[in-house]
């Protein structure tokens, strides 16, 4: 449907599509070419057709697991194999990248030399919270887009290993009751939700601001006795204290797909933790495919993302597969959070003094 025909339809705004609104970006950067919009565009076709293969899941053989592991050691579910298939087939294809890593493959993957290549690189999560499908539970796409230090036709695993300050964009779809694109270019964060009927994502959520402080909390509590750092426990205890005139009790609301819980809280407020523990002392969470996208998706919406003592964004991947700790969502809420990490408390005073004065 042209941005025409939906402009003409009465009885209220204009309705955009993403396509329209990924044009209409383009025009206020000068100089742009259109290559970053046709990549973008690129991505919102995977994700409706995924999201068509989410919805028939449970009516085609393409549930259950493939009985393979990934790079990650976990099991693999055929729709992870057939999202990774897929992407890597568009973003091969598109004529707008050079090279693309993938959650579900433990190496750099460069685009072949008889395709055209350009300039940029992407990393992708195809299908997160994949443990889930069986339950029918929401899941979703996550990707960060780099552009490459060298000519496309050298690009190698060196231009992937670049921190999330580097990014050019970023977004996630999520499969859930309806099928929702976000995504941001550096001019605010935005999202779309896919019209089964015509086919096509509407703007649905314009310039999304995530509150600086709110009164959710998502972590995995069954697994704190594991945890690190004692001040993670302190913090989660903390929020579950009796404060009236500080916001306390928080609540609890932890799915454990983490472009939903993630999705949830960048709309409502809220933060999601996932501290170092005893089985991964570095982190579970991987900096290229998960956490630096979706830490530039939160600080463009107002947000905040550490991993308990440094910025998501100044992490600079040693590895592909790089993981690390991560707590993101509203900014105070973050904020607070690293102070209890790294031994003080929620004044800001080392946590043994306070205790000692209390």
């Amino acid at each position: 449907m042209s941005s025409q025909t939906l402009s003409a339809m009465e009885g209220g705004e204009r309705i955009v599509t993403l396509e329209n609104h990924i044009i209409d970006s383009q025009k206020e950067v000068p100089g742009a070419s259109g290559a970053f919009s046709a990549l973008l565009s690129s991505i919102g076709i995977a994700g409706k057709i995924i999201s068509r293969e989410v919805r028939r899941a449970g009516l085609i053989d393409i549930l259950g697991l493939t009985g393979d592991t990934n790079v990650q050691g976990e099991r693999v579910t055929k729709l992870d194999i057939y999202a990774h298939n897929l992407l890597t087939r568009v973003m091969a294809r598109c004529g707008q990248v050079c090279g693309m890593a993938s959650e579900e493959h433990p190496s750099f993957l460069q685009v072949p030399s008889d395709l055209e290549r350009g300039r940029y690189i992407v990393c992708f999560d195809p299908l997160d919270g994949s443990s889930n499908i069986d339950v029918n539970a929401a899941i979703g796409t996550i990707f960060g887009i780099w552009k490459t230090r060298h000519h496309p036709d050298e690009c190698t695993e060196e231009d992937v290993l670049q921190p999330g300050s580097e990014i050019v964009g970023a977004g996630y779809v999520i499969y859930g009751s309806s099928t929702i694109f976000v995504y941001s270019s550096g001019r605010g964060v935005h999202a779309f939700t896919l019209d089964p009927s015509i086919g096509e994502f509407l703007l649905s959520h314009r310039d999304i601001k995530t509150p600086d402080r709110a009164k959710i909390y998502s972590c995995n509590e069954g697994n704190a006795y594991r945890w690190n750092h004692e001040g993670a426990r302190r913090y989660i205890t903390y929020l579950k204290s009796e404060d009236n005139a500080a916001g306390k009790p928080y609540s609890g609301r932890y799915i454990g797909s983490l472009v939903a819980d993630f999705h949830r809280n960048l709309l409502d407020g809220g933060i999601f933790l996932y501290p170092a523990d005893k089985r991964k002392p570095e982190g579970k969470l991987r900096l290229l495919f998960e956490a630096a996208p979706l830490a530039y998706i939160c600080e463009q919406a107002g947000g905040a993302a550490s991993t308990g003592w440094t910025a998501i964004r100044d992490v600079v991947p040693k590895k592909l597969h790089h993981r690390v700790p991560l707590i993101i969502g509203s900014r105070l809420d973050v904020e607070e959070a690293e102070r209890f990490i790294q031994g003080q408390s929620a004044t800001g005073a080392p946590a043994a003094l306070e205790r000692a004065g209390s």
